[in-house]
């Protein structure tokens, strides 16, 4: 466990440290528990403590085969356990496939005595490995940062270097960023790149002057009649119009070309063409027509160009109006005593202070000694409570907020969305998984918060979307054992449903004796699985009791044989009642995830909307065995727990009747071809199989499962609720990401 152990050689004291966390060790399970208990494994009965936090676990234990994404989220989890931690890999085939994890401290195969075996070694491994002279450092390449630069008032504009923004100016800030996502800007800058040119990471007034003059340096030639038939325009100022590409001379974004419309190229070359002494006089009646002002800080007026002394963003011009110009020149061309009078008021009347710390008062201008912004300039008010009391107070977009050096909520959330109850708030992303408990091992949901109301969701399964056929044409026989590996928790179905097809194809007829066996184990799995999921809810909805006692009855459902489900159905009829009385759990529940009835819906998620679309209504022998349908109508998270809960019972009552449990098995398939269909009602819902056989060999194949169907309600059934609520209401579908074909 070098790459676990704390730096140090062992002493009397570190061996007596290292031997005591050997005894308590503990763990965190990835990609969870949930697919420890569908293997059979019992992880606290085996010698480890289960934990939350992997912070607070010295072992991680990998469950099988992962997908290169869990690999990866798991990497994160190890990097952020305390020394000395040990990798643990159970029923895993070699440690290539955990990359980029380290290598395993031990590995054993999938059963409950390796896995007692496995802890057993690990204890050793622990005590003697827990210190070493050396050490590895492990550090999981996504969390790795670098850092880059981005403007805080355009986002999308991202630099691997310091600089000035290209659009206004303003001085780019640093940020990290993963260490793989360094070409998270590259279409940004694959479209800028269409000009023929760079964004530069600054300009300089030399460039807006080249901009100005219409310099095409550097710019390849282009043939005459091409150059007269295009012209070049900023996306953001129409106005700004030139015959070379470039910069634009307000905002710095790059000139867009486009063709001249025949009056606009007579115009221009009007315009153009004129003498040189009109045009001399026109250049000289522009500059002595134009001043300069900040877009941000109208306040800020200047007779050249330059940059904003408040915020940094280049300063646009614009035209002088008459009365100002007028008033501007009477001003300057006063007597020079005048001039010196009204400079020396203007100095002692002015002071300047931070816009996010008012305290902050100086005489002079400069940055702010708290947070480094500009200080803002205004006038001294020797009675600002006489001249505020004046101020029309029912029109607050005129108030000069630089004046006092206060930003009010209104301009502070001017440009942010709004909420469902008016307010304006930034909204912010969270994510909840792969390994969040509570949520299907897997699962990564994404929530956009508005507060603490869920404004929109993105999810997806990071399982790995293997494909059904590794191969065209693939062995039957091969083709079984690799869809049985793609979902861990219903084999039982997923084995039923290829074999079921095979034998449609085939033409081939199976004994009733022999289909209520299937039965038997169909609906043993459906208890198992609904355990399973209830596991999920009380850890969402914050029962631990129920999490502890539903997890145990799962483990002794998984391979029951009759007498023993005889015997535990005392004990899940207990488990139900106590649920049914527990306080405070249907308030939790009543109305959250409200789904209408509609035909998309399958499984328990439709028959508690009042959707009777069960496999099971229709098959004789189902029939025979005595089942009904059951429903709710309510088609909310409380409707859809006590539906599980009457199918728990209602499958011990079909076992009882069917008396027999047998997994089924696949028929000799080595001349076969033709296409089947098969069709079961899975614990999660309707799942369809169809393939096609050539001589034995699978072609093609199809697949619906009820996860598909339900994975795009998610973002409807959250919106709009508190985190909580949404929480509780993805929990209810009980989703399985090993389901999802994306």
């Amino acid at each position: 466990m070098i790459n676990g152990a704390r730096q140090g050689s062992i002493s009397g004291l570190r061996r007596l440290f290292a031997k005591a966390m050997a005894r308590d060790l503990t763990v965190f399970v990835v990609p969870g528990l949930d697919i420890a208990r569908v293997r059979g494994l019992d992880v606290e009965a085996a010698g480890l403590q289960v934990v939350a936090s992997p912070r607070h676990a010295s072992v991680l234990l990998v469950l099988g085969n992962m997908s290169p994404a869990l690999c990866e989220a798991s990497s994160i989890i190890y990097a952020q356990m305390v020394r000395p931690k040990t990798l643990f890999a159970v029923g895993v085939e070699n440690n290539d496939v955990l990359s980029p994890l380290p290598v395993a401290d031990v590995s054993v195969g999938l059963s409950q005595q390796n896995l007692v075996d496995g802890v057993n070694e690990l204890r050793t491994v622990f005590e003697t490995g827990a210190f070493q002279r050396e050490v590895m450092d492990y550090d999981a390449p996504v969390l790795q940062v670098r850092v880059e630069y981005v403007c805080p008032m355009h986002s999308e504009v991202v630099r691997n270097e310091p600089g000035a923004c290209p659009k206004c100016g303003m001085t780019l800030m640093p940020r990290e960023a993963q260490a793989n996502t360094g070409h998270a800007h590259t279409a940004h800058e694959k479209m800028n790149s269409s000009t023929e040119s760079v964004i530069p990471s600054s300009h300089g007034h030399a460039g807006h002057e080249q901009i100005a003059q219409g310099s095409s340096a550097g710019v390849k030639e282009k043939p005459n009649h091409q150059e007269s038939a295009l012209e070049y325009t900023c996306p953001m100022h129409p106005e700004v119009v030139q015959d070379a590409p470039g910069d634009c001379p307000k905002c710095g974004m790059h000139l867009e070309p486009r063709e001249k419309a025949v009056e606009e190229k007579h115009e221009h070359q009007h315009v153009h063409h004129g003498s040189s002494a009109e045009n001399d006089h026109q250049h000289n009646h522009q500059e002595a027509a134009l001043e300069y002002t900040c877009p941000m800080h109208p306040d800020v007026v200047q007779d050249a160009p330059g940059n904003c002394p408040k915020c940094g963003m280049h300063l646009e011009p614009r035209e002088k109006a008459v009365e100002e110009k007028h008033e501007h020149q009477h001003v300057h061309h006063g007597s020079s005593a005048e001039n010196d009078h009204q400079h020396n008021h203007q100095e002692a009347a002015l002071e300047y202070t931070c816009p996010m710390h008012p305290d902050v008062v100086q005489d002079a201008p400069g940055n702010c000694p708290k947070c480094g912004m500009y200080l803002e300039s205004g006038e001294k008010q020797s009675t600002p409570a006489h001249e505020h009391g004046g101020m029309d107070q029912g029109d607050h977009s005129q108030m000069n907020h630089d004046a006092s050096g206060f930003m009010s909520m209104v301009d502070v959330t001017r440009d942010l969305p709004r909420s469902s109850d008016g307010l304006q708030m930034e909204w912010i992303d969270v994510p909840f998984g792969p390994f969040f408990p509570g949520l299907p091992s897997g699962l990564q949901l994404t929530f956009s918060l508005d507060g603490d109301t869920v404004a929109g969701a993105q999810v997806h399964s990071i399982t790995e979307s293997i494909e059904l056929l590794e191969h065209s044409p693939m062995h039957a026989g091969c083709f079984v054992k690799h869809l049985l590996s793609l979902d861990p928790l219903t084999p039982v179905s997923s084995q039923l449903l290829v074999c079921q097809a095979m034998e449609n194809a085939a033409g081939v007829e199976i004994d009733v004796t022999t289909v209520k066996a299937r039965i038997g184990a169909l609906e043993r799995e459906r208890i198992a699985s609904h355990l399973n999921w209830l596991v999920l809810f009380a850890q969402q909805t914050g029962f631990a009791w129920l999490a502890r006692r539903a997890g145990f009855l799962q483990l002794a459902f998984l391979n029951a044989d009759i007498k023993h489900i005889v015997s535990l159905k005392p004990e899940v009829q207990k488990l139900i009642k106590r649920i049914q009385k527990t306080p405070l759990l249907k308030p939790r529940t009543t109305g959250i995830g409200r789904l209408p009835g509609n035909h998309a819906l399958c499984g328990v998620v439709a028959r508690a909307s009042g959707i009777n679309n069960d496999v099971r209504s229709h098959d004789p022998v189902y029939a025979s065995l005595g089942f009904k349908t059951l429903e709710y109508k309510e088609g909310d998270a409380w409707a859809r727990l006590h539906l599980r809960l009457d199918e728990m019972i209602q499958s011990l009552f079909l076992i009882e009747a069917a008396d027999a449990i047998a997994l089924p098995e696949m028929i000799k398939l080595d001349e076969v071809s033709g296409t089947g269909t098969s069709q079961i009602e899975a614990p999660r819902g309707k799942t369809r199989l169809q393939l096609s056989l050539n001589e034995g060999f699978v072609t093609s194949v199809q697949l619906e499962t009820p996860s598909m169907h339900h994975f795009g309600l998610i973002e409807a059934l959250t919106e709009q609720q508190e985190l909580g609520d949404a929480l509780v209401a993805v929990g209810s579908l009980d989703l399985s990401p090993w389901e999802i074909r994306q």
